[in-house]
């Protein structure tokens, strides 16, 4: 494929009106597969996900989530039939991220490898919105492998800015006990109860230390975000329980984070989630260096919403892709047209600058 405008747009509308919920991404990947099987390029399917190769020398990897989430209530049109009006693409997944993988496999298809001496890994992967088995469950098989890369994007909807940093997460679920009683009877036998101990606790944590501000991430945040518990409206509880988001920083490391929180609290602390940890892309990275000269006007931030950049920790990484963050899991979610080509020009660009960079001798061995 060629960088021809109309080819893309059709592309990506193709993409988007494969419905492709989490954990059903098969068909969208029978598509993509089909896109990519060309002389010159390896095409695997492993599970829901898809690896494409192409070229000789230093390794770029340019990974994207073929998954949408379900689609919301209140959504105006249908999610799957793609409609076109003045320039915006509405339907499903259009700009998350579907507009990063019609741009990255343009990209992709039109770069002259041979000319550059790089090869190009595609990454086209499941279950990006749920977790399970898209990035996390590959990525480990090609490092296995011997894959190496200089670098990698992770196309998701940054306005083509670029997340040189991306906070962490962390889910602890706070319990607090008690003793079940009958309402009426549990003040005057002086019970505990579970729900004024999960307050203290909660009032406890709204105003803890967290540690430093990072400079790219600022600071890491605390919510809760699901309460649990109680059966009876005239019977005190016996456990109540709270979930609670971290989003963090590379300044606090996750084990000292729950060491803060257990000496702020009463009640037990039960991580659920510590693995997925913040990452930042070193300031001097080849792979940031080319992004800069790709698209000088690009704001270089820290992100503070999740996606696949977590699991590339062995190599230095950055997240842009064409679309606006705002607009993801809403309904009625679109892309602009112009917003879809100026993405294929940035990775097209992005390739040909991590060429330039990573010299033509290059074989991974260093990485």
């Amino acid at each position: 494929m060629s960088l021809d405008a109309a080819a893309i747009l059709e592309l990506h509308r193709q993409l988007v009106a494969i419905p492709s919920v989490s954990k059903n991404e098969a068909e969208i990947v029978a598509f993509a597969a089909n896109r990519l099987e060309r002389p010159g390029i390896e095409v695997r399917v492993l599970g829901r996900n898809l690896i494409a190769r192409r070229g000789r020398g230093p390794t770029f990897l340019l990974n994207s989530h073929l998954d949408t989430v379900p689609p919301a209530a209140d959504w105006t049109r249908p999610p799957h039939e793609v409609e076109v009006i003045d320039g915006r693409v509405y339907g499903l997944g259009a700009n998350d991220a579907k507009a990063s993988v019609a741009a990255m496999i343009a990209a992709f298809l039109a770069a002259d490898v041979d000319s550059l001496g790089l090869e190009l890994v595609l990454m086209l992967v499941c279950d990006e919105e749920t977790g399970g088995a898209g990035t996390e469950y590959v990525l480990p098989q090609l490092v296995a492998e011997g894959l190496r890369p200089v670098g990698a994007v992770v196309g998701e909807p940054t306005g083509l800015d670029v997340a040189a940093s991306q906070k962490g997460m962390m889910v602890v679920e706070l319990i607090a006990r008690g003793e079940s009683a009958h309402s009426a009877n549990a003040r005057a036998l002086g019970l505990d109860n579970a729900i004024w101990a999960l307050a203290r606790d909660l009032v406890a944590l709204e105003g803890l230390d967290l540690g430093p501000e990072d400079e790219g991430l600022g600071r890491t945040t605390m919510e809760p975000t699901v309460l649990s518990g109680g059966q009876a409206r005239n019977r005190t509880p016996a456990e109540v329980r709270c979930l609670l988001d971290l989003r963090t920083v590379p300044s606090t490391p996750h084990a000292e984070l729950i060491a803060r929180l257990a000496g702020a609290v009463r009640g037990e602390l039960l991580p659920t989630s510590l693995r997925l940890e913040p990452r930042a892309c070193p300031e001097d990275a080849l792979v940031l260096a080319a992004a800069r000269a790709a698209r000088p006007e690009a704001r270089v931030y820290g992100s503070p919403t999740m996606s696949d950049l977590v699991f590339m920790k062995d190599w230095p990484a950055i997240k842009c892709g064409p679309g606006r963050s705002e607009r993801s899991h809403r309904a009625d979610e679109f892309v602009l047209e112009s917003e879809i080509l100026e993405g294929v020009l940035f990775y097209a660009r992005l390739i040909d600058e991590v060429a330039l960079r990573a010299g033509g001798d290059y074989r991974g061995e260093e990485a």
